[in-house]
């Protein structure tokens, strides 16, 4: 699922991210840009509720990660790394949360403020930019999947 979106509100922003969560694999990684207040949490929580998390889901800004237990398409139990990078400031920081597990690994990877992994971000990911309206509950939310590393082109996802 990739392309533009336009949300209206809190529930129509978690629906594109229900939406969007069927579309993930195990070791996807998907950076979420936005300004503050976009509604960047409020995406990892659909894509959470879709995925079977029966946890509260919550920003992790003064903790940084969260982990979550899910269900991934065959049912089969799934790890959901939830980072929020807003308060980080620097990158050893990111790689002494276990940078190579959490990025690298066989769960799914959500990660708020994505744009301060700098070259830490991965090649390959789905990028979800949330960009606010005209309104308070108004939305843009485009879905991108980006493969920029080398010798990465042939790969079908």
């Amino acid at each position: 699922m990739t392309g533009q979106y336009r949300t209206r509100s809190t529930e129509e922003t978690r629906e594109v991210a229900r939406q969007f969560a069927h579309t993930l694999q195990r070791g996807d990684v998907v950076a979420l840009i936005g300004d503050l207040g976009a509604g960047k949490t409020q995406f990892v929580k659909g894509v959470c509720e879709a995925l079977g998390v029966s946890s509260p889901v919550a920003s992790p800004t003064f903790v940084l990660l969260h982990r979550y237990i899910g269900k991934d398409t065959a049912g089969e139990e799934l790890i959901i790394h939830h980072v929020d990078l807003y308060r980080v400031a620097s990158s050893s920081e990111i790689l002494d949360l276990g940078y190579e597990e959490i990025f690298f690994g066989d769960g799914i990877c959500l990660v708020e403020w994505a744009d301060r992994l700098g070259n830490l971000l991965p090649d390959k990911r789905i990028d979800v930019r949330l960009i606010l309206g005209g309104t308070e509950e108004e939305r843009d939310i485009a879905l991108t999947r980006v493969n920029t590393g080398i010798g990465l082109e042939n790969d079908a996802r």
